[in-house]
């Protein structure tokens, strides 16, 4: 089966990275499309990932992104056209399913974030969804319509791709005898079009934090890169290239993010983990805060550092999600292989 895989997003770079290489071993053919949006094409390059970069990212502006989305659709099928494929699947790809569509191909489309407008033309046209059991429709107001092709899976969808490596990490087999007293940072998602919250927040902060403790910024843009990179924040590690799963958690004392998969994962997998997204958190955020894998707090004093830790140095981590994780990761082969 020739199967095509829309990475639209630098998320998704680990969450299908695993799950293509499974597929391959079992025999199938994989096609890739990506786009040029935040850390996506740089990762897919690290992992030598064999990719085709279709379309451009349209910033934030709404009329830029809803002039842009007909445009990498049409795009998308002129690339794919004839290439025979077989099914497509994507994770918060909005063109994908309509591309498939077109293409008169099955899609499965998958996304856990209940706050993105582009689900409704996606949920609309995929031929089968995939979604956390903590996923609210009632925010888009699709499910009398759509939930025939609804299918949950347990768990988050960080789960489905960060199962494998989470024990290692929680037993901190890699961070043994490493000095772990660096803190992580990762910015508000600022070009996102369910994103309304507040940008550079964390700047009085980090200028105040830097003096005590090694920081390293993790960009989400290039207009990430040129503020962090002022001289106000001199004394500030920014990561210009995008670091690997494994780097940041080798010696991360604190993972402090602004939203987003990064977030999670760091959560997932016990890296104590402070959320400062400043919008409507999401159903999978809610759920990683009630289990204590997770602290949310929209501002930030120096004295919330050495408090976080010693919270979660406290609370056992009993890492039930990536049970739930295996699980999903196999439903979501099952759904694509079967």
């Amino acid at each position: 089966m020739r199967i095509w895989f829309d990475i639209s997003n630098s998320p998704q770079v680990l969450m299908f990275k695993d799950l293509i290489e499974d597929l391959k071993l079992k025999g199938h053919e994989i096609l890739i499309t990506s786009r040029p949006l935040a850390n996506t094409i740089e990762l897919l390059n690290q992992n030598n990932i064999q990719h085709t970069p279709i379309g451009i990212h349209y910033g934030k502006s709404a009329l830029k992104k809803l002039f842009g989305y007909p445009i990498r659709i049409y795009h998308l099928w002129k690339f794919l056209k004839g290439k025979k494929i077989d099914l497509a699947v994507s994770q918060s790809s909005f063109h994908s399913p309509i591309v498939a569509y077109i293409l008169g191909i099955p899609s499965i489309y998958t996304n856990d974030n209940e706050h993105a407008l582009g689900n409704i033309p996606a949920f609309l046209f995929a031929n089968r969804i995939f979604v956390p059991e903590s996923f609210v429709f009632s925010k888009v107001g699709l499910l009398s319509f759509i939930q025939k092709k609804v299918k949950r899976y347990p768990g988050i969808k960080e789960g489905i791709y960060l199962w494998r490596n989470s024990e290692k990490v929680n037993q901190k087999k890699e961070r043994k005898g490493v000095d772990i007293q660096r803190i992580y940072v990762r910015p508000e998602p600022s070009t996102a079009q369910y994103y309304s919250g507040g940008t550079n927040f964390l700047d009085q902060f980090l200028n105040q934090a830097k003096s005590l403790y090694p920081i390293t910024l993790l960009p989400r843009n290039t207009e990430q890169v040129q503020h962090y990179l002022s001289e106000n924040f001199q004394g500030i590690k920014v990561a210009i290239q995008p670091l690997s799963f494994q780097e940041i958690t080798s010696d991360c004392l604190l993972f402090i993010g602004a939203g987003g998969s990064m977030t999670r994962e760091m959560a997932m997998v016990g890296i104590p983990t402070i959320s400062v997204y400043q919008d409507d958190l999401l159903e999978v955020d809610k759920l990683l805060i009630s289990t204590k894998k997770m602290l949310h707090k929209k501002k930030l004093i120096l004295g919330d550092i050495e408090e976080s830790i010693n919270y979660f140095n406290a609370e056992p981590q009993i890492n039930d999600l990536m049970f739930k994780g295996k699980h999903a990761y196999h439903m979501l082969m099952n759904e694509i292989t079967h």
